[in-house]
């Protein structure tokens, strides 16, 4: 298959990814999972030409340099792709993912509101968490799309690539995309209280030198927002702990305390008929939380966030729950996601037991009605 003809498929079927790995068939991601596009196994040769069209000489040039490399770009004006160019086993390989040119709203992702409100804050640190393909970039689009529309200032944002595009609204947008306009996240993180932002928006903290820069920014009163790759709040504190040393932690802890609003963890499950749905995590950094993540008790976040659900918090397994009682979610399939299945299952036994009470009483007899009262 040429790359128009495979192109031409994963588009048409609205395919999330794309993969083309030597010595593999070419498959695609769907909603329902991976499926091939040809029972022709791709040769190294065959890889390579597919690549060559893919990006320009200079980039084919710095691929085969570094070995890695990230880019994005609209293909035949009907899709914005983000490629990410690797070697394995000493064959090229490529995987391509569809992006949504459109800026996603926090109502199109189902997004709890409190993404819109502390995204809205004067201040701080707020980092969107998740694994690869849990929704991190859509989520922090639809979140500075919001403060573009909903407030004003200047927002700085460094990807790598960058994958939406933002207009203009009620913000002045600088996005920066590292390789092309800056030659690396700390350039750039360097350079941009230089550029007087209100907002910092950091596509991926992916190390401690990223990480200093971050809280440095909110401890001068900037707003970042960012994305750590942690399953929950507890691994994504634990996680920005091992980018330092041990005798460094209790001054990461404090900085965190101090200047953390929320970790807003998200995952994508397989609902009804494949369709996938948003579980989130809710973790705002106030009262006990606050002193929870000072003095280093990251095991006992997840147990007190259960417990905060008057002021806007919730767990992993309260979001699954939700899911199934609003019919998105199979009970079994909520257990078999949940970070606690014995947890979930203690959450189920309440509206279980409504439902049987409910159930009684649709069986119990009636008494007759009587005469001229039907």
């Amino acid at each position: 298959m040429t790359l128009a003809e495979i192109m031409k498929v994963f588009l048409h079927r609205e395919g999330i990814d794309l993969y083309l790995t030597a010595e593999s068939r070419p498959s695609m991601r769907v909603s329902e999972g991976i499926i091939p596009l040809s029972d022709e196994v791709l040769t190294h040769a065959q890889t390579e030409a597919l690549i060559e069209e893919l990006v320009s000489p200079e980039a084919l040039a710095v691929f085969h340099a570094a070995r890695e490399y990230n880019t994005a770009f609209v293909w035949q004006n009907k899709a914005r792709l983000r490629v990410n160019l690797y070697w394995q086993r000493c064959h090229p390989s490529a995987v391509i993912r569809r992006i949504n040119t459109r800026i996603p709203t926090l109502q199109d992702l189902n997004l709890p509101h409190v993404y819109g409100e502390l995204v809205m804050e004067k201040r701080g640190l707020v980092l969107v968490v998740g694994q690869t393909g849990s929704g991190k970039s859509s989520s922090l689009a639809a979140m500075i799309g919001h403060r573009n529309a909903q407030g004003g200032g200047h927002i700085v944002t460094v990807e790598d690539p960058i994958e939406f595009i933002h207009d203009q609204g009620n913000c002045i947008i600088s996005q920066r995309d590292v390789g092309i306009d800056t030659p690396s996240f700390e350039s750039a993180l360097k350079n941009a209280l230089r550029q007087s932002p209100d907002v910092i928006m950091i596509g991926e903290i992916r190390d401690r030198e990223t990480m200093e820069h971050a809280v440095s920014f909110a401890e001068t009163g900037h707003l970042v927002v960012a994305t750590l790759h942690a399953t929950n709040s507890s691994q994504a504190v634990e996680r920005i702990l091992n980018f330092f040393p041990e005798e460094k932690h209790w001054q990461v802890l404090l900085n965190l305390s101090l200047n953390l609003r929320g970790i807003l963890s998200q995952r994508l499950v397989h609902g009804h008929r494949g369709k996938r749905v948003l579980a989130t995590e809710i973790l705002l950094n106030q009262g006990m939380i606050r002193t929870l993540i000072r003095e280093g008790k990251v095991q006992e976040i997840r147990g007190y966030i259960e417990k905060a659900s008057d002021i806007g918090m919730h767990s992993f397994d309260q979001s699954l729950l939700e899911l199934c009682l609003n019919g998105e979610l199979e009970e079994e399939a909520a257990i078999a996601e949940s970070d606690s299945p014995a947890n979930l299952r203690l959450l189920f036994k309440p509206h279980e037991m409504r439902r049987k009470l409910a159930s009684l009483h649709e069986l119990k007899p009636r008494a007759n009605t009587p005469p001229g009262q039907q």
